[in-house]
């Protein structure tokens, strides 16, 4: 090598690692999932969150993260206290061998229960103990990241906890707020706050847990809800699991969700328009599944259950003779995806229509034509007398069946319009079907 060459020290540039942080909505350890067929009931801890915190644990160490949060709701609640101490004892011990820092707040359901497990499992660190605003800084080599939390001091607080959020900025690294809240929703008992509240409270983002549907988050929108980790029932469709940040250069550089979620539920809708047999319909029906199963199964942890709501929609003359399609006993186990995922079906939905328009059946005064005409008022707008007449006597009988005794304690919940128009209409047209084929001319 010649005088004055580049020494080998000035060529290699220094690679610096990024900051990871795995962000956690509701966990809610302690919960089962609901409507499991009996197939699954022996896995059902597998299935649910305490399945999920297994698997988060372990991306945990197998992904260099630097730190865990919690963002409220580790726990389903007291009396779940010491299944939930003997899970988090375990996982949080292995990630803080590892020299992951684990720390997280307390939300609405684990008020009372977490910070009596942090006494117990004390490599947690619990933030904003008591409702006081806490700062903690995270580093990695030469980048660090502060984290704000507060804890639910009791379990209704209907203040917001960013009237006295004590910010103040100017150390190197983002800063992100970890709060579990109720957002835009002024007479809330679980900590409301307002968007413009966090837009212009000053940290660089916000995680948030209580909602269980997440946000869109990306690197341009890097606050709102995580969800919960994982789908515990119907009403939590799609994807779930943890968010993962990355800060370089002491700004987040990326945001993307972990689909670690061990259980999901997914809505199907499978069109009958154009098809000539029931087994076209069940091809289509296959085809969805398939399309489903080969986006999930190229995870790196594919869930271990499926539940599937498929809802035939369309027209054409098959009408409720769909139900042969799905027997009993395929619903419990419907396929095994390419992932090892058990996939059943949950519930189908029927929101299909005559083959003849509600029009034309309707010009009859027979009783499907007769049918077919309150059926078109439930598709008039709110402002149609007909409609409401019709929707306020549906909801007096169900608050009068509701009132029964064997319902007592099941917090029957009376339906909005649309949702009594929408069940009323697929009620309507299910026993349409059946007049039309018991009554071949109009």
């Amino acid at each position: 090598m010649g005088r004055g060459g580049p020494s080998m020290a000035g060529q290699i540039q220094e690679i610096v690692l990024p900051l990871r942080l795995l962000a956690v909505g509701d966990v809610h350890l302690g919960k089962l999932p609901s409507r499991l067929p009996p197939a699954l009931l022996s896995r059902a801890r597998e299935a649910g969150p305490a399945g999920t915190w297994d698997r988060l644990t372990d991306f945990a160490l197998n992904h260099q993260i630097h730190g865990v949060v919690f963002a409220g709701d580790l726990v389903e609640g007291e009396q779940d206290f010491f299944e939930a101490s003997r899970t988090l004892h375990h996982g949080v011990s292995r990630m803080v061998r590892s020299g992951i820092r684990v720390l997280g707040v307390a939300g609405n359901h684990d008020v009372r229960v977490l910070p009596r497990l942090a006494k117990q499992v004390k490599e947690f660190e619990l933030l904003g103990a008591e409702g006081t605003w806490q700062k903690t800084t995270l580093e990695a080599e030469r980048e660090h990241l502060h984290l704000w939390g507060w804890s639910f001091p009791k379990p209704i607080w209907q203040e917001s906890p960013l009237e006295n959020f004590p910010f103040i900025a100017g150390e190197p690294g983002p800063n992100i707020g970890v709060l579990h809240c109720d957002r835009d929703q002024s007479d809330s008992s679980f900590a409301p706050v307002t968007s413009n509240e966090l837009k212009y409270a000053g940290p660089d983002a916000w995680l948030l847990g209580h909602i269980h549907k997440p946000d869109a988050l990306s690197i341009h929108n890097p606050s709102g809800y995580l969800g919960s980790v994982t789908g515990t029932d119907p009403g939590e469709p799609g994807t779930h699991g943890p968010w993962l940040l990355t800060v370089t250069d002491h700004h987040i550089q990326s945001i993307e969700q972990i689909p670690l979620a061990s259980m999901q539920w997914e809505r199907l809708r499978v069109q009958t328009d154009g098809a000539t047999s029931l087994s076209t319909i069940e091809e289509r029906t296959m085809e969805a599944c398939m399309k489903l199963d080969c986006s999930i199964s190229s995870r790196e942890n594919p869930p271990v259950a499926v539940g599937l709501r498929i809802v035939f929609v369309g027209s054409g003359p098959f009408g409720h003779r769909l139900q042969e399609l799905i027997s009993t006993q395929s619903r419990e186990h419907f396929f095994t995806g390419a992932g090892g995922s058990h996939y059943f079906i949950e519930k189908v939905i029927f929101e299909t229509k005559p083959a003849i328009s509600l029009k034309e059946i309707a010009k009859g005064q027979h009783p499907p034509g007769l049918l077919a005409q309150r059926l078109l008022l439930l598709e008039a707008g709110p402002e149609n007398e007909e409609r409401q007449k019709i929707l306020a006597e549906a909801r007096d009988k169900m608050l009068t069946i509701s009132q029964e005794s064997r319902w007592s304690g099941t917090g029957v919940l009376v339906p909005s319009d649309p949702e009594l128009a929408q069940y009323l209409r697929r009620s309507g047209l299910a026993l349409l079907e059946q007049l039309l084929l018991q009554k071949k001319e109009f």
